[in-house]
Formats: structure tokens, sequence, C-alpha cells
């Protein structure tokens, strides 16, 4: 296990994590190398976005955590963290982080091992890794699931309103 990967011991799901599945511990460093659990992230929160994404720098993805930036206060003031996830190092997240001035925690999944546990699905026969975000409630369990490689910012109006269903809030926006 490397420091920068740190998993739960726990054994990979064969079948993709769904609403109402309980969200997979795990173990993983951030954009300044802190080390952050799944409980951690919870902490305090009403709900947890995740977002998995293929890559730094690349169009759809700096395209998709812009807008989770632009919008990162709403889901603040709805008792939501947000957290990126990709497979890139510690060291490409905090080049993106700060070119982008991304106000949330980037993770890095070396390998791809959380995504894996996730079931976080690939495209193209597996040859793109996924987009894929996952709502999760105080208590762990997963309440939403959305998945579109092409729509970048489609995960963010989805996510919201996920998070607010949990409140019984609109899901607009502003």
């Amino acid at each position: 296990m490397s420091p920068t990967n740190a998993l739960a011991a726990t054994t990979a799901s064969e079948n993709p994590v769904a609403a109402g599945d309980a969200a997979p511990a795990f173990s993983l460093r951030d954009q300044d190398g802190k080390l952050w659990s799944l409980t951690d992230l919870l902490a305090g929160q009403k709900a947890l976005v995740l977002f998995f994404y293929p890559a730094d720098e690349t169009y759809g993805c700096t395209k998709e955590a812009c807008s989770f930036r632009d919008s990162h206060d709403v889901f603040v003031e709805a008792g939501a963290r947000v957290v990126g996830i990709s497979s890139d190092s510690v060291a490409s997240h905090a080049r993106f982080a700060g070119k982008h001035s991304l106000n949330y925690t980037l993770l890095s999944d070396a390998g791809g091992v959380l995504a894996g546990r996730f079931g976080a699905p690939n495209a193209f026969g597996g040859l793109i890794k996924g987009r894929t975000t996952y709502v999760i409630d105080a208590s762990g369990t997963v309440r939403g699931v959305f998945s579109s490689l092409l729509q970048f910012t489609r995960h963010i109006d989805e996510a919201l309103a996920a998070v607010r269903a949990l409140q019984g809030r609109t899901t607009n926006r502003t």
C-alpha cells in the first residue's frame, strides 16, 4: 500500500455501488498530502458529494471541476462537502487546484482502486475512465449516483438536487 493511497482493507465489490448502499470505507491523500477517510469527510456534514473524474487538466474535467468550484457555496449552504477524485497524483492535484482556484478537496486514487470499489463505470469499453458522482448522507449511505462522461456540468445540478432532497429543499443552484 503506497503512502498516497492507503485504502481500508476491505474487498472490492463486483457490483457497482447504488443508491441505498453503504459507501465503501477509504483513506486517500488530498492535494496537500493530508490523509482523509470517509468518516473524516462526513464529520459535521449533512451530505458528501464525491465526484470521480478521468484526469486533471483535460477539457471536460476542468469544466466539471470549475463548475463545482463555482457552485461550492451553494453546496456548503445545503450542508454538503464536495470532493473530487481521480487517479492523478497528489502533486498533479495540487497544480490543478492551484491553477483553477478549486475551493474543495481533491483526492488521489492511485491506480483507480477506490473508483473500482465504487464500481464507477468506464466508457468506450474501458478505454476512458468514467465520470460518476455519488451523494452520500451523514450516515454513509449513498443517496444518489449520477454518471455521464460527456455532459460535464450535469452532475452539479443532479448532485445539488439530491443534497437538497435530503433536506426537502428546492433544486435550483441560486
